[in-house]
């Protein structure tokens, strides 16, 4: 049976261990004890008392830590994930860190132990997020295939070069709270247009989740999409119009742009 420790018992690390499967057995800490408490008991799961008996006991350790809290975690586990290395019966770190590269946590920790680098959004928390991974050369595919069914349950798993991570953050990562943005702005504009405010939010969530979803299960651009509700002279393709006045299209690629660069400026800042 595979050990799992997650360091840190916050939304995200309590969402990616829902989806862990029955024959895994998942183990709390965190700085605030009773937050991990209640999250191991809210998953059947256990709890640890420090982050020591974390590195200790897993196989899996997840750092599901801020990232200005990483270099005290990594301080703490180091001498123990460099005496399990040294045995040949090293963990594997999963950090979700935003900003700090696997070279930069194997460097933290004094010598290379496997590393997976994810990037996971908050939809994780539903079961319907994105989790990107990287890995360092020292995890073995058996490793990253098991890993990948431990996050399955969370939403979709696609492994990627390290070196696009910052492009990740920047869309998947910061892209949920662009979209609840769009959302609320889509509502507003139905009780603009006359509708009772719960109503114009049901359906504007709704109408993205659709949307989406005929993105996924069509397998057609979302150009095509676009233009099979927009018909010549109509309703739509004045809206179109009213959206392109406001570059609404440019605006989205920079927001995307401005999130992507502040994960590069973390990154540098963590390689320093």
């Amino acid at each position: 049976m595979n050990i799992i420790t997650c360091i840190g018992s916050g939304n995200m690390g309590l969402a990616l261990m829902k989806g862990v499967s029955n024959n895994t057995a998942i183990f709390f800490t965190d700085a605030d004890a009773e937050k991990a408490r209640k999250a191991a008991e809210s998953l059947g799961a256990k709890f640890l008392y420090s982050n020591l008996e974390a590195a200790n006991k897993g196989d899996y350790i997840f750092l599901a830590v801020k990232p200005q809290v990483l270099p005290d975690v990594l301080a703490e586990i180091a001498p123990i994930v460099q005496k399990r290395l040294a045995s040949s019966f090293s963990p594997v770190l999963v950090s979700m860190a935003a900003g700090w590269s696997i070279g930069r946590i194997q460097t933290a920790i004094g010598v290379k132990p496997p590393v997976v680098r994810i990037m996971p959004n908050t939809p994780a928390l539903i079961g319907k997020g994105v989790i990107a991974m990287s890995a360092s050369p020292e995890v073995s595919e058996e490793k990253i295939a098991e890993l990948e069914k431990f996050l399955g349950g969370a939403g979709i798993v696609d492994r990627l070069d390290e070196s696009y991570m910052d492009s990740v953050t920047g869309l998947s990562g910061s892209g949920p709270a662009f979209v609840y943005l769009f959302i609320e702005a889509l509502a507003d504009g139905g009780v603009r247009a006359g509708l009772p405010r719960d109503k114009a939010l049901r359906y504007a969530a709704q109408t993205v989740l659709g949307a989406a979803a005929m993105v996924q299960e069509t397998g057609k651009h979302p150009g095509e999409l676009k233009d099979m509700v927009t018909s010549p002279g109509g309703t739509t393709i004045a809206g179109i119009a009213a959206l392109e006045d406001g570059a609404f299209r440019g605006t989205v690629i920079n927001a995307v742009e401005a999130a992507w660069k502040r994960a590069v400026e973390l990154g540098m800042k963590n390689e320093k």
